[in-house]
């Protein structure tokens, strides 16, 4: 039971906001740069970066030119970068093929990542939808997106991912038993340092756009992801996902979207204490990107107090593509 605080004025709570070194002291919640994990966008050719138009700032990147970034972001002490796969529409394939072979794009920048800079943890993506020319995280069989079969795929592409090097698989299909079947493959094939870090709690949510503008996944997708991905309507829902990823070996979840569900942060935080995430996705990015270039908002203090939220809501670290330029505000004091 908390104790009744003196009344007014024995009690004023401005007392402690009184002066910067004040407010310092009785900070509750801090951002640093070793909160962060960066996504970035990786596509075939060479020396190229190229703009995503609806995510100011961010490109589409090269291997060599994720190389440099991924050098930059271990100068800046980001201790994560997270690859995504932009893919051509005529790359893609009913039986997704690509998303296991040992040379495509995702692979081939987690090799050259961490032969240059070894010290920076490389993160992954395990779902179908960058190599499926249906455009969903599943196979689709009758127009039904299939569960087991897609398991199985899964297991295969995030052991491709583990023989290239990468220290973080991030499964984001939202399908049933993936997690155990992944990390019992992973025991099996020797790869017992690699870490899980699960979309578990994803939600079918509208804020994904740019997201698949960067991935080239908006022309693709056939119908949408209602049936794998959670009911931005639950909330329950997201503790048993929870649950059962961390009892099939989960390392670390994640919640996504990030600000519009950050009661699911601080509710899953309290129920089971694990390392929780979440991710600051690119609608959310390109919502506060273009107020701020409209003037309508303080682009570096929005962009703070948003990261912020998150570790407030109990969350220890954040995918975001505003990463960089946080950690170089953060160096600043």
């Amino acid at each position: 039971m908390r104790p009744t605080q003196a009344p007014y004025p024995a009690t004023r709570l401005r007392r402690t906001r009184a002066t910067p070194a004040l407010r310092d002291l009785v900070r509750q919640n801090t951002l640093t740069v070793g909160d962060l994990i960066w996504p970035v966008f990786v596509r075939a050719g060479e020396g190229i970066e190229e703009p995503i138009p609806s995510m100011p700032g961010v490109n589409r990147l090269s291997v060599d030119k994720v190389v440099d970034a991924a050098r930059m972001a271990a100068h800046l002490g980001i201790p994560a970068i997270c690859i995504f796969p932009y893919t051509d529409l005529a790359d893609r394939t009913l039986d997704c093929a690509m998303a296991w072979s040992p040379d495509n794009l995702s692979n081939r920048a987690i090799r050259a990542i961490k032969e240059a800079v070894p010290e920076i943890a490389v993160m992954t993506d395990i779902a179908l939808d960058p190599y499926n020319a249906n455009g969903h995280d599943g196979f689709v069989v009758d127009g039904e997106i299939v569960n087991d079969e897609t398991v199985e795929a899964l297991v295969k592409m995030g052991l491709a991912q583990a023989e290239a090097g990468a220290d973080i698989l991030g499964p984001s299909d939202m399908m049933d038993g993936r997690i155990g079947a992944l990390r019992s493959a992973l025991e099996a094939a020797g790869h017992t340092k690699v870490s899980i870090l699960s979309y578990s709690a994803k939600y079918a949510s509208a804020f994904y756009g740019p997201f698949r503008d960067a991935v080239g996944a908006s022309g693709a997708l056939t119908g949408d992801k209602n049936t794998y991905q959670m009911d931005p309507a639950n909330s329950d829902e997201a503790l048993r996902q929870i649950e059962r990823d961390l009892s099939e070996g989960a390392d670390m979840v994640m919640v996504k979207p990030g600000m519009p569900y950050l009661d699911i942060c601080r509710r899953v935080k309290d129920a089971f204490g694990a390392p929780t995430f979440a991710y600051q996705v690119s609608g959310e990015y390109a919502m506060l990107m273009a107020a701020a270039q409209n003037g309508w908002l303080d682009g570096d203090k929005v962009m703070m107090e948003s990261l912020l939220s998150f570790k407030r809501a109990g969350c220890d670290g954040i995918l975001t593509y505003f990463a960089p330029r946080v950690a170089k505000l953060l160096a600043q004091g």
